[in-house]
């Protein structure tokens, strides 16, 4: 399963490739939740795209994105206030004649936490670009290029697909909803598939994978298992467009939410000797309007696009 992605999660550079539109209401939408909400996790690379704001609706974006940064800021300034009070305390009774557990754990569990803190606080004003800026995992909103309107379009979704009509306790009764088996398309995702394409711009893909496979070899007797996050890079380094399959969900109370999961198959030979099971499919770029908008009832179409895809080498490496 692909639990993680280096992706494209600047918007423009959508319009620029694929000559998309874009749905700026729905980042407007996305903005607002996240102010309100407080925790609506999102690539910092999607967020500084923002940045150079132009129209109207990019400058209402951007000025909701500032205050949710603003709020987060006066946030982690408490948190930091009050772990580092906690340091303190922890260490001046560590310095004292009685030292207690206790303190000692105070004085790990602060320093964690103000180290975490001053990361935020540094990543809230840094403003030179790095790679892992662009990292999404499940449950992170990101840009997913749709069909609407008789045009492509651009909406930021969420890396964990909730199904139309479902409960909300979907996400956590099927977690793994990120990812789309091919073998189940009809099954679990058959109000999707043949209905709701998207694609997303992939770099790269990480996936978790136990030592032992990775070595070819079985488990000692008495091994537990190790795992290791593998990082696979297509050959040649071009960008893969990835099958997806979305929905737009609805609550009763009037709640949204637009979210995706990326279709995954039978993985490549060098994929599956560095010990994982599953791949994403990145289809090829002549392939785009056919599958974002699939003919009704015409599922052989659409298999045939998963069938004729990009097959690039990947290369792999452990994770920095």
């Amino acid at each position: 399963m692909c639990y993680s992605a280096l992706v494209q999660a600047d918007y423009r550079a959508y319009v620029r490739a694929y000559g998309a539109d874009v749905d700026l209401q729905a980042f407007v939408r996305l903005a607002e939740r996240r102010l309100r909400e407080g925790r609506v996790p999102m690539p910092k690379a999607m967020v500084d795209a923002f940045a150079q704001a132009s129209t109207p609706a990019e400058m209402e974006v951007r000025a909701l994105l500032d205050q949710y940064a603003a709020q987060e800021a006066t946030r982690l300034q408490e948190g930091l206030f009050a772990q580092k009070k906690r340091l303190a305390d922890a260490e001046r009774v560590l310095a004292s004649a009685k030292p207690t557990k206790k303190a000692g754990e105070d004085q790990r569990i602060a320093s964690n936490k103000i180290e975490q803190s001053l990361a935020k606080l540094a990543d809230l004003q840094r403003t030179e670009p790095k790679e892992r800026d662009s990292r999404i995992f499940p449950g992170h909103f990101c840009p997913v290029m749709v069909w609407e309107d008789g045009r492509r379009v651009v909406k930021p979704m969420r890396y964990q697909c909730r199904p139309a009509g479902k409960p909300a306790f979907y996400d956590a009764k099927y977690p793994g909803t990120y990812n789309a088996r091919r073998d189940n398309l009809e099954g679990f995702w058959k109000g999707q598939f043949g209905h709701t394409h998207g694609l997303l711009v992939v770099t790269s893909f990480f996936e978790n994978v136990a030592r032992h496979r990775v070595e070819d070899r079985e488990l000692a007797e008495g091994e537990d298992p190790e795992n290791l996050v593998l990082r696979f890079d297509p050959a040649g380094g071009l960008p893969m467009l990835v099958a997806c399959l979305w929905s737009h969900w609805a609550g009763a109370g009037g709640e949204e939410l637009l979210s995706f999961a990326a279709i995954t198959d039978e993985p490549p030979p060098e994929v599956s000797s560095a010990g994982h099971d599953r791949c994403i499919v990145p289809i090829k770029a002549s392939a785009i309007d056919a599958w974002l908008r699939p003919g009704r009832g015409d599922l052989a179409a659409q298999y045939a696009i998963l069938d004729d895809r990009e097959r690039p080498y990947y290369e792999h490496r452990l994770a920095a």
